[in-house]
């Protein structure tokens, strides 16, 4: 079914871009949902569509569809909302971050303080793997739309060369690797220009392509315990205050749920939903 209406819809940013149908087409694919349930909610949204439609709402019809079907492929498909939903802080974004490198065989501290040439600095997480240390500012938007551009890098590189500078002067400490700056947005062409020619490491929720934050997501199923479509939004901050920022860790930690007051039949709806997104990745 590819009768797309010709139409503009907004995005989050306020800019105007044309509709696609393969594009929302791809996205209900990468939920999990098979060939017919995404060929039907295509249908249903594009009968509904009108000039000047923002990319929000198309959304949440697509989304409320899913969830109807199924709740695991509704976690799936709110995946890069959940992101934005561990704000309104950058800290629940740093534990994340962190406990994605951990499971990808770093050791990690989140909020580290280290000594600069000229300043000492606060940085969100320090990761070791291989004999080499990394460090990693993280730069949280709770706002859909906003991109990360060049000032952050250009900042961060500066911490990081600031850092460098007092770290060799300590013979014990192991080689300092790399700097790298990680955000839940999207980088700018002169932020991506600027990281490779300063080899910073940039990580935003699509790039490196194929490596960014959704492929790597995907890739070790370490969803955030955002994407629960079963949960409530107070439940989640719950959670999240008590660093269970994943999935994986309330199938650990299920007695946090007790604490909530979760009845027992919610209790094994919300299991069952989080390990299906854990194990079927």
């Amino acid at each position: 079914m590819d009768t797309t209406k010709s139409i503009d819809i907004i995005k989050s940013s306020g800019q105007k871009m044309s509709f696609s149908l393969d594009k929302l087409r791809n996205s209900l694919k990468h939920s999990g949902a098979n060939h017919e349930l995404v060929e039907e909610i295509v249908s249903r949204v594009n009968d509904e569509l009108f000039e000047g439609i923002t990319t929000n709402e198309i959304y949440n019809r697509a989304y409320a569809l899913l969830k109807k079907h199924k709740t695991v492929f509704a976690s799936k498909y709110k995946l890069k909302k959940a992101i934005y939903e561990l704000g309104p802080t950058g800290f629940p974004f740093e534990r994340f971050i962190a406990e994605i490198l951990k499971y990808s065989g770093y050791g990690v501290k989140v909020g580290v303080i280290l000594n600069g040439d000229c300043v000492t600095h606060e940085i969100d997480v320090v990761a070791e793997k291989n004999d080499t240390v990394t460090i990693i500012e993280c730069k949280f938007h709770n706002e859909e739309g906003r991109n990360c551009n060049v000032k952050i890098p250009l900042y961060i590189h500066s911490r990081y060369n600031d850092v460098k500078a007092h770290w060799v002067t300590n013979k014990n400490n192991r080689p300092l690797n790399k700097g790298w700056v990680v955000t839940n947005t999207r980088f700018t062409q002169d932020a991506i220009d600027y990281g490779k020619c300063a080899d910073l490491y940039l990580l935003s929720w699509d790039y490196p392509k194929n490596d960014g934050l959704k492929d790597r997501i995907d890739r070790l199923g370490l969803y955030p315990i955002t994407v629960s479509s079963l949960l409530s939004n107070r439940e989640k901050q719950f959670l999240l205050s008590r660093n269970v920022v994943l999935c994986r860790q309330l199938i650990k930690d299920k007695f946090y749920l007790d604490h909530l007051g979760v009845s027992n039949t919610r209790k094994t709806k919300i299991l069952d939903e989080i390990s299906q997104l854990c194990n079927n990745h």
